[in-house]
């Protein structure tokens, strides 16, 4: 049996808020990756030459107006853009392959030869934080931590910054029964005020306090993080090997309680996921730590700085005014890693599993997800850009730039396609749908390869994933101060002011989302010719009139 089958299986009938049978309506067990071969069985083949065939077959069918006098520029932007996005995309997937089997495996080869000669690490800290989470999970997380120790047969401490008592009862009941034979040590840091990120202040004072070394190696982990067998090990073991590495992030997988569709987005968001993070890390540097998972050599977190600023990072804002961050703490360690020009890898074989509970429709945690990921990722790109290229390092630094662009790129072709269809002719809507399918097939059978089984839906899926997170991220663009997240108590930050300055601030972002909407629709008809702007002539004229 899997090792993630036997998460799976652990989980079913034990945690709050899931059915007797531990499933949830539409709950589908994940997998691991299954082997090439039945991945990519005659079936699933079969399958993916239909969906081609049938695509062809429709395009024939429907008539072509793609190339009419009226219609050829929209057509010529919406391909020019599309050339560009999927070059990207093709050029992630390369760089991606290039670390996956030519770089990494010789970091790899070097931290086991280096960790075959005896090199253990002197101490293991692990750094979790936790709020009211399931009993199952908490026990299991904590079984993936005694198990790394055991691995490695080193000391541990296990440092829980906590806000609840129930946790830390869990915790201990489950230590006293099952880590005896282990030296490990369970200190409570017990915050007094809300919110992870003064949790991980407070874990990191006190483990400054506990006399922590520069090479000691630091694990940061979420309270629904299960560590796969092998994963600290793996981390570990690179930083003896390089002294410049500071940081590592590692693999991910998901185990979704809840819709069916949510699973599916969730896994194709983790497949995109891997592609993106190798990419990054062939320039030794990556896009965030990870707030689930990342491993630290302890150098930079003795830091004063940077506890200070995980305790109270905050933005200066024309229009919010300051403002501190809610979430979003593995955004301002990478910030800071990055002012230090600290070296950060992508660890593809230490895998570890988040746990995932959707209860509803899944639609309002999706939204709630991507205002959390998306503020996190505006609130932060900002400032890295003004690192500069030569600080960030050129790839890195035009990838956060690209993240900037691509929320109103992915909103120009379906704001053209609409518009053609309504002021020329329906059928060209129908063929940017069969565009739509097609691409984003093309894009998923790169996705399939990091993924643990094909499915048929990524193509839809993907397609309002980028739909639907382009359009959040303008939303936020103009809205940076309101925060939400579920988790540690369903906090909140600017989201219900009722005073005079909160309703005239809350104006005039909405008059900005109008504003820029309206101004990116109106030049997107315009320069494609489906609408005749006024000439400077007549609008002399009809002003002075």
């Amino acid at each position: 049996m899997s090792f993630l089958s036997g998460v799976i299986r652990t989980l079913k009938g034990r945690p709050q808020g899931i059915s007797k049978d531990g499933r949830s309506p539409g709950f589908e067990d994940p997998i691991e990756v299954l082997p090439f071969r039945e991945k990519w069985c005659p079936a699933v083949l079969y399958k993916i030459f239909l969906y081609f065939a049938f695509l062809f077959m429709a395009l024939d069918q429907i008539p072509n107006s793609l190339w009419d006098p009226q219609t050829r520029t929209a057509t010529i932007i919406i391909g020019g853009l599309g050339v560009w996005r999927y070059s990207w995309w093709f050029t992630h997937a390369i760089r991606a392959q290039i670390y996956r089997r030519l770089v990494y495996p010789r970091l790899q080869r070097a931290a086991n030869t280096v960790w075959q000669k005896g090199w253990r690490p002197r101490h293991l800290h692990f750094m979790m934080t936790t709020f009211r989470e399931h009993r199952a999970v908490t026990e299991l997380v904590v079984e993936s931590i005694c198990r790394q120790l055991r691995e490695i047969d080193v000391p541990g401490t296990l440092w829980l910054g906590s806000g609840d008592i129930y946790d830390e009862q869990i915790i201990e009941q489950y230590l006293r029964l099952h880590g005896d034979d282990l030296d490990l040590d369970f200190t409570i840091i017990r915050q007094n005020q809300p919110g992870k990120r003064l949790a991980i202040g407070l874990v990191l004072r006190a483990m400054n306090r506990g006399g922590i070394k520069d090479d000691d190696v630091i694990v940061f982990m979420d309270g629904d993080c299960i560590l796969g067998p092998g994963c600290v090990r793996r981390c570990a073991s690179l930083f003896i090997t390089d002294p410049e590495l500071q940081a590592v992030t590692t693999n991910e997988e998901v185990v979704c309680y809840g819709p069916r569709w949510v699973a599916t987005w969730l896994t194709m968001r983790f497949a995109q996921r891997r592609v993106a993070m190798m990419s990054h890390a062939l320039s030794k540097k990556v896009l965030t730590l990870t707030g689930r998972m990342s491993v630290f050599r302890a150098r930079h977190l003795r830091n004063l700085d940077l506890i200070r600023l995980l305790e109270a990072d905050h933005l200066d804002n024309w229009l919010w005014g300051t403002f501190r961050f809610l979430s979003g703490d593995d955004k301002s360690t990478w910030y800071y890693m990055l002012t230090q020009n600290a070296k950060m890898l992508y660890v593809p074989d230490a895998m570890a599993y988040t746990i995932e509970y959707i209860e509803g429709t899944g639609l309002e945690r999706m939204v709630q997800n991507f205002r959390r990921w998306s503020g996190n990722m505006l609130r932060n790109g900002t400032r890295a850009l003004l690192l500069g290229p030569r600080k960030v390092g050129f790839f890195i630094w035009w990838c956060v730039l690209d993240q900037r662009i691509a929320m109103w790129t992915m909103l120009v072709s379906p704001l053209l396609a609409v518009m053609t269809s309504i002021l020329y002719t329906p059928a060209y809507l129908a063929t940017y749908v069969f565009w739509i399918l097609l691409s984003r097939m093309m894009l998923s059978l790169i996705l399939f390869c990091y993924s643990p089984r094909v499915n048929m839906a990524y193509p839809v899926t993907l397609y309002f994933n980028q739909l639907i997170n382009a359009g959040v991220k303008v939303y936020c663009l103009f809205r940076l101060s309101k925060q939400r997240w579920t988790n540690r108590g369903d906090q909140s930050s600017g989201m219900d002011e009722d005073s005079l300055k909160e309703m005239a601030r809350n104006f005039m972002a909405n008059y900005l989302t109008a504003f820029y909407v309206s101004v990116l629709l109106i030049s997107i008809t315009a320069y494609s010719g489906l609408l005749d702007l006024p000439s400077y002539a007549f609008t002399r004229e009809f002003l002075l009139f």
